[in-house]
C-alpha cells in the first residue's frame, strides 16, 4: 500500500490497495466494504462481484445505514480514469462521517480489469448468481410461458404466485396471478392452494425471484408440485402473451391453523440449514460487539408491519427482496446479521438463503418482537444541511412572470424523464462542477429531485462551489410542485452523460424486447462466470 498524493483533499495516511492485495483480502473472509462510489448506471456497466453500489451523490446519508461500524476497512473505487476524482471525493466525505479505515482500490475498476479480474455488469449481482447456482445445483421444477397458457387454458388445477412487491406485480403481472412477496410464500402461499395436487407456479420479472421462490416452497415442505416460471414475466411477455396492468389480487394473510403449520415447516427448514434461533440475550451480546464487529438488525416483514410497530435498532428488510438485493441493504461483507419477523416464519426462510449466500453470522430472534416497539420511519443518522427553501407555489409564480432563475433538478435521469420542473436541467449531484457554466447569469438557482435529502445535499455543494449565488432548495422537491403543476416529461435539458441509473428492461426507451433477452440471457450466465471469477461462497445442501 502507498499513501496517497495530496491532489484531491485526501485525508491524512490514506491509503492505496493494489488489485492483488484486495483480491486476496476478500478471500480471507473478513469484514470488509468494497463500495462503488460511481453512479449506478456506472456500476452496472462494470464491477468487482462483491462491490457494493454507494453512489457519491447519496453517500452521507445512506453510509451510516450500509455501514453501521465506523471502523469497519472500506475499500472506494472510481473509474480509474486519470480524471476521475469520485473515490477521493467520497475518502473526503467518509472521513469526516467518521470513517477511519478507508483505502483507495489503486486503477479503480480498469485497473482490476487490468490485473486479470472480473468485471461483472447488471445490478445486484451476487444475489442474481445465487439464483442461478441455486436452479443449477437444486434442479427446481420450472414451467415454461406457453405450458402454462396452455395448462391454464385446459382448466388445470393451478395457483400463480408472484414473489415480487407489490409495485412490481401491480405494474405487469401475469393473468391471475396472486401477489405473494418472496419471504411470505411460506406464511402464505399454501393456504392459497385448493389441494395438495394443486400446482403452483411461481414467478417474478424474470429468473431470481422464481427460482428461489419455487424452491423456498420445496424445501419448506409442501406437498404440491411446485414450479417457477421460467423467464418469469419478461418470458410471458416475450411469448407473445398478454401481461395485466394494475392487478390487485393479494395473498391474504393466513389463519391461526395455516400460520402454525407454516411454523412447523419454518422450523425444519432451520433444522435443515443450520439457522441459529437466539434470544434477547444473544441480541444483546451483538449489540454490545457492535463497535468491533459489524452487526445489522433486520426486520423481514412488510413495509407497512414494520412502520406499524418494530423493534428499536432494526430497519427494514422485506424478505425476499433480502435475497434478492442483499448488497443494497447490508454493506459489509461477513457482518453478523440478525432477522426478526412476528412468528419467526419469514425470518426462517430469508436466513436459510442468506446462510446458503455465504453470510458466516445469521440468526433468527426468537419472540422477535416481544417487548416495546418503535412507531414509524426510522430517522435519518445524518442530518441534511439547512439550506434557504423556496415554496413550489413561489417558484410557479417566478417561472410565470418570467424572472430570471435556473432550475437544476439532480435526482435519476430516468425521474428526470418521467417529470421534472419545465424548464429544469439535468445533472447528477456529483458532476455539479460541470453545470456551473450553465446557470443564468443571474437570479435564483433552485436545486429540485424526487428525493428532498439529496436535494438539500446537493444546494449545500453547489452553494459551496458559487459562494454568494442565492441557492435555493425546492421545499419537497418535485413531487411538491408536481402537486400544484404538470410536469415538463422528456429528457429535455441534460448537462451530463445519462449513465446514473441503471434501467429495467421495460424501462428502456425502445427495443424492450431485445433488451428482456439480453437481460435473461445475462442472467443464465451469470454461473459461468461466477466459475472464472471464484470469489463466490455459495452453499449448497443435499
Amino acid at each position: 500500500m502507498e499513501d496517497l498524493p495530496g491532489a484531491y483533499g485526501y485525508p491524512s495516511g490514506m491509503r492505496t490497495i493494489e488489485p492483488a492485495a484486495l483480491k486476496a483480502a476478500i478471500g480471507t473472509g473478513d469484514e470488509l466494504a468494497f463500495l462503488d462510489v460511481r453512479e449506478h448506471g456506472q456500476h452496472a456497466a462494470g464491477h468487482p462481484f462483491f462491490a457494493r453500489s454507494l453512489p457519491l451523490s447519496r453517500l452521507e446519508w445512506r453510509a451510516p445505514v450500509l455501514l453501521p461500524r465506523r471502523s469497519v476497512p472500506i475499500v472506494l473505487f472510481d473509474s480509474g480514469a486519470a480524471d476521475d476524482d469520485i473515490a477521493a471525493r467520497a475518502a473526503v466525505a467518509l472521513d469526516r462521517l467518521g470513517y477511519s479505515d478507508i483505502r483507495i482500490l489503486a486503477g479503480g475498476a480498469a485497473g482490476w480489469q487490468a490485473a486479470g479480474y472480473e468485471l461483472f455488469s447488471g445490478v445486484n449481482v451476487p444475489s442474481k448468481a445465487f439464483g442461478e447456482f441455486v436452479e443449477s445445483r437444486a434442479e427446481t421444477p420450472r414451467i415454461s410461458a406457453r405450458e402454462l397458457n396452455e395448462a391454464i387454458a385446459a382448466g388445470e388445477d393451478i395457483v400463480i404466485l408472484d414473489s415480487r412487491p407489490w409495485e412490481e406485480y401491480h405494474r405487469m403481472a401475469i393473468p391471475g396471478g396472486i401477489d405473494c412477496p418472496g419471504a411470505e410464500l411460506v406464511l402464505r402461499g399454501a393456504a392459497l392452494a385448493p389441494s395438495d395436487t394443486t400446482r403452483i407456479v411461481v414467478n417474478c420479472a424474470g429468473r431470481t425471484r422464481s427460482i428461489i421462490g419455487a424452491q423456498s416452497l420445496i424445501d419448506a415442505g409442501l406437498p404440491n408440485p411446485v414450479m417457477a416460471l421460467e423467464n418469469g414475466t419478461m418470458g410471458w411477455h416475450l411469448a407473445g402473451l398478454e401481461v395485466v396492468r394494475g392487478a390487485d389480487r393479494v395473498a391474504p394473510l393466513p389463519d391461526a391453523a395455516d400460520r402454525a403449520a407454516a411454523q412447523a415447516r419454518a422450523a425444519r427448514v432451520r433444522a435443515r440449514f443450520g439457522v441459529p434461533l437466539v434470544g434477547p440475550e444473544m441480541l444483546a451480546a451483538w449489540q454490545a460487539q457492535a463497535e468491533v464487529r459489524s452487526f445489522c438488525l433486520l426486520d423481514v416483514r412488510s413495509p407497512d408491519e414494520f412502520l406499524a410497530g418494530h423493534l428499536a435498532g432494526s430497519r427494514n428488510a422485506p424478505g425476499g427482496q433480502l435475497v434478492q438485493a442483499t448488497d443494497e441493504y447490508v454493506g459489509t461483507l461477513n457482518g453478523r446479521i440478525m432477522l426478526v419477523d412476528d412468528d419467526g416464519v419469514r425470518a426462517s426462510m430469508t436466513a436459510s438463503w442468506l446462510i446458503r449466500l455465504g453470510w458466516p453470522e445469521v440468526a433468527v430472534l426468537k419472540g422477535g418482537l416481544d417487548g416495546d416497539l418503535v412507531q414509524g420511519p426510522v430517522p435519518p443518522d445524518i442530518a441534511p444541511p439547512e439550506v434557504p427553501a423556496i415554496m413550489p407555489a413561489a417558484l410557479a409564480e417566478c417561472i410565470d412572470a418570467g424572472s430570471p432563475l435556473t432550475v437544476l433538478d439532480v435526482g435519476t435521469s430516468l425521474a428526470y424523464r418521467r417529470g421534472h420542473v419545465p424548464g429544469a436541467l439535468w445533472t447528477p449531484r456529483s458532476r455539479l462542477a460541470g453545470a456551473l457554466a450553465h446557470l443564468a447569469a443571474d437570479g435564483p438557482v433552485v436545486v429540485t429531485a424526487d428525493d428532498p435529502t439529496l436535494v438539500a445535499f446537493a444546494a449545500a455543494d453547489l452553494a459551496a462551489l458559487v459562494p454568494g449565488r442565492d441557492i435555493r432548495r425546492l421545499d419537497g422537491g418535485t413531487a411538491a410542485f408536481a402537486a400544484i403543476r404538470p410536469l415538463e416529461t422528456g429528457l429535455v435539458a441534460p448537462l451530463s452523460e445519462t449513465d446514473d441509473e441503471w434501467r429495467k428492461p421495460y424501462d428502456q426507451p425502445g427495443g424492450i424486447e431485445e433488451r428482456m433477452r439480453e437481460y435473461l440471457e445475462w442472467e443464465v450466465g451469470l454461473v459461468a462466470q461466477i466459475a472464472r471469477d471464484g470469489d463466490a461462497r455459495f452453499r449448497h445442501f443435499d
